[in-house]
């Protein structure tokens, strides 16, 4: 008999068993709403983290928050070939050069966040976007390990049912 059933999440909902999950959730949107960064680099950002791990839950959703923001296809398409593409501001280029350091592997003997790296996002944002940068970037780690483990449906909102 076939499966026709459409589920692929490997775990029910884990804010079921761990209630917290929907407070430390909403905390780190609130931590990233302050307005320093654009919506849309994060959405790039988060993008490119979801395409670097393999997961398309995160993948679907981060491109629905994209095109739902008004994003061309070609932006969003190249967001995974940006180091050539001609789409994105030096801004943007730095926030996804960041995430992708943070989230590879370094080559041997090298940090993954260099000095220079650094130095380049801090040409593009201030104290207090480049910590909400780097928020940003540990709450879509935070999101990473639900994704991967759990395997939620892929959803365009977060208002769709993820969990079966």
């Amino acid at each position: 008999m076939t499966n026709t059933n459409p589920s692929i999440s490997r775990m029910p909902d884990p804010s079921e068993f761990v209630p917290e999950l929907k407070d430390v959730s909403a905390a780190l949107f609130r931590a990233t709403g302050n307005h320093s960064v654009p919506r849309t680099t994060m959405s790039l950002v988060h993008l490119r983290a979801g395409q670097i791990v393999h997961n398309t839950y995160l993948t679907v959703l981060n491109t629905s928050f994209l095109r739902k923001a008004g994003e061309s296809e070609e932006r969003i398409t190249a967001v995974s070939s940006w180091q050539d593409a001609p789409y994105f501001t030096d801004a943007e280029r730095a926030a996804l050069a960041l995430v992708e350091a943070t989230l590879q592997p370094a080559p041997h003997g090298r940090e993954r966040v260099t000095d220079e790296l650094y130095a380049e996002v801090a040409e593009h944002y201030d104290e207090k976007a480049l910590a909400t940068l780097t928020v940003a970037i540990g709450q879509i780690n935070f999101f990473i390990a639900l994704a991967v483990i759990g395997k939620p449906q892929p959803v365009s909102s977060l208002a769709d049912q993820q969990w079966d």
